[in-house]
């Protein structure tokens, strides 16, 4: 890099105005821009790796200091022991090379279609999207709260961070790429968190505080929605209380610990909802200072999902640190796997780098920038603009949760009230099943016409909920369920049912 680059490039830098756009280029030297690309990728997978151990085992309460540990061992033991512990890393893959293959206007189809029949394991609005995926949806309604009750939750924030990764200081162009692929597992406030996680992602390649990064990646959200007030909230509370992190976890566990839609969570003290998990970044952002350790330990310290929310922590601060300045101790164990390959996707992270500098080059022409012919980026950064006002529920809220746990044999309906309901079950397997066997149950409501229900014994082709539907009368309702294909060594049982009213 030559020395009156950087020079330039800092006294752009310090020029830009509070909102981030400037009516003057900014350029960022390819040497800089590949080092914030390697240090938002090791950050993601440094994350991932240390609040793994503590995933979704502190619910509703923090966890003893005393309980993290990093030894260096752990990324290295999830790639080859645990790999699924990556999903946050092979879902962002698996978008990353479909946009290298078909450029940065692949259609929402494409995409969908890639991840729904990879052979890696998903869970909650992923699983829900890929199993609608499966059944021919399309999106966006693969991600619709009707279609999926997990949309609000943590899916898109966790695996969106590619998107800012391949937009370096243009929020807006982040957003409108958030648009088409959020919405394929996820909608409202599930949405929200991958628009905020990336543009805080791409703010982080023009900023040094991350203070100023969360303050302007909140203003992508529209005002009115339960996401910009919960963040606002935290944004409050470290104003009043710099140096209590505790505090804005108290009050945002109180106000918005309660889950409506993921049928794991609701009425439970598990939280998967991407308000309360994206909350708990803000809070590490904020409180840590800048500091990637202690940013780490205090969004794995605030619970729930907490190797996700550290993975995001750490994939914004490795983009304003970037890789060079990353501790020793956190880059040093990323090192020896840096060309070995995520499971299931194929894609190392030394590949993921030189795919995401190609894409934030397309990006930058598509911005009405330019590559000069020494690498460097020149164009003019984005301000973050507020999206649309989107939320889901419609103001339902569940009215009680009801465990069953009684095989289809010896239950045929189920007597409920209000305005929506969705069934949980599971199998029981004593003995094999025919290969590629799916349960088929007529599911009928109020006497209408039986529909079928096919539920995948296969773990990655499986439906999360036999039955839901937010769109009833409210009142008094009759479900029926006949399981039509029962084998043997298989048991079919609800495990419990949840209500919702107005």
């Amino acid at each position: 890099m030559k020395g009156p680059d950087i020079i330039l490039s800092i006294l752009l830098g310090a020029l830009l105005p509070a909102g981030g756009c400037s009516t003057d280029p900014h350029i960022l030297p390819e040497i800089v821009l590949m080092d914030k690309i390697k240090g938002g990728w090791a950050g993601q997978t440094i994350g991932c790796a240390y609040g793994g151990p503590t995933e979704f085992k502190y619910f509703g309460m923090i966890p003893p200091e005393v309980g993290l540990a990093w030894t260096g061992t752990e990324v290295g033991w999830y790639f080859t022991e645990a790999p699924g512990m990556y999903d946050d890393l092979y879902m962002d893959l698996t978008f990353l090379e479909v946009l290298h293959r078909e450029g940065l206007d692949a259609p929402a189809a494409s995409l969908a279609e890639a991840f729904a029949r990879k052979e890696y394991p998903l869970w909650h609005a992923n699983q829900a999207a890929r199993r609608n995926i499966l059944d021919g949806l399309l999106p966006p309604e693969t991600g619709a709260w009707r279609n999926n009750p997990h949309a609000d939750d943590i899916d898109f924030q966790i695996e969106s961070d590619f998107i800012g990764l391949v937009s370096p200081g243009l929020p807006r162009s982040a957003a409108a790429l958030c648009d088409r692929v959020g919405h394929i597992m996820n909608a409202g406030d599930g949405w929200y968190g991958g628009v905020y996680t990336a543009t805080m992602v791409s703010l982080a390649f023009m900023e040094d505080d991350p203070a100023k990064v969360v303050r302007k990646a909140a203003t992508a959200i529209p005002k009115g929605s339960r996401f910009r007030a919960a963040m606002d909230d935290v944004l409050d509370e470290w104003h009043h209380h710099p140096s209590d992190w505790t505090a804005a976890w108290e009050r945002v566990t109180r106000s918005y610990g309660d889950d409506t839609g993921c049928p794991s969570g609701v009425l439970k003290p598990y939280d998967i909802d991407a308000v309360l998990n994206s909350a708990y970044v803000t809070i590490g952002l904020l409180y840590g200072g800048g500091d990637f350790g202690k940013s780490l330990e205090i969004a794995t310290r605030c619970g729930q999902d907490s190797d996700c929310n550290p993975s995001t922590v750490g994939s914004i601060l490795g983009v304003m640190l970037g890789w060079d300045a990353l501790p020793d101790v956190w880059k040093q164990p990323v090192e020896p796997w840096w060309n070995q390959p995520f499971a299931y996707v194929g894609t190392s992270l030394e590949a993921a780098c030189a795919m995401t500098l190609d894409l934030a080059k397309a990006s930058v022409v598509a911005a009405g920038g330019r590559i000069r012919d020494d690498g460097a980026l020149v164009f003019k950064p984005q301000s973050s603009a507020p999206q649309r006002l989107e939320q889901n529920f419609n103001g339902l809220h569940p009215t009680g949760r009801f465990p069953v746990s009684r095989p289809l044999a010896f239950l045929d309906s189920l007597s409920f009230e209000g305005e929506g309901i969705v069934v949980r079950y599971r199998f029981q397997q004593d003995g094999p099943a025919p290969d590629g066997y799916a349960a088929s149950v007529q599911v009928a409501l109020d006497g209408a016409a039986p529909a079928t229900v096919l539920l995948p014994l296969d773990f990655n082709g499986r439906r999360l909920e036999l039955f839901a539907d937010y769109d009833l009368p409210e009142g008094d309702h009759l479900l029926r369920l006949d399981w039509v294909n029962p084998v043997e060594g298989l048991t079919l049982e609800t495990d419990c049912y949840i209500t919702y009213s107005r």
